[in-house]
């Protein structure tokens, strides 16, 4: 099976966002330990389903294989974030940091963010990234701040009530 050679993206060689809470942190922990439990059962299943004929036709080996292989590509993946994991711990400073909850007033209506690392994220529960546009101008900010952000085509202003 002759496997497609792709260019490389503008995405290719990004490193993952450090940054996370010891929640998310115990979360990869926890899918680490799954996947290891998964491997020896996978490596058994490629040796058994080696003696089954030839490689080359042999699609359930192949199959096996490519799973095998998924799952090897994952726990090293999970590994690397774990080693250069930065837990967010909030200083309450006074100002907008990594792990604060800010509440913002947004053409007359209140917005609440939590600004966390980039694999946190849920815009529709309002945890945003620090890498993110609106992330990036509300940091080191304090309360009773203006801000304009362009989004888009359009100018957006914010004004920070509250830091929690």
């Amino acid at each position: 099976m002759r496997v497609p050679i792709r260019k490389a993206g503008k995405y290719t060689n990004l490193k993952p966002d450090a940054h996370m809470t010891p929640e998310k942190l115990a979360e990869f922990k926890s899918k680490l330990e799954k996947l290891k439990k998964i491997r020896p059962r996978l490596a058994e299943e490629v040796k058994i389903l080696s003696t089954t004929g030839d490689y080359s036709e042999n699609a359930g080996y192949q199959m096996a294989k490519g799973r095998l292989r998924g799952i090897n590509q994952r726990i090293l993946d999970l590994e690397e974030i774990i080693k250069n994991a930065v837990i967010i711990k909030p200083k309450k400073s006074g100002a907008v940091e990594l792990g604060s909850a800010v509440i913002v007033e947004i053409a007359g209506r209140e917005k609440k963010y939590k600004i966390l690392g980039s694999a946190e994220t849920d815009p529709a529960k309002g945890v945003i990234s620090h890498n993110s546009a609106v992330g990036q101008s509300l940091l080191g900010r304090r309360v009773g701040e203006t801000i304009k952000i362009k989004l888009g085509s359009k100018e957006v202003i914010y004004k920070i009530i509250k830091i929690e």
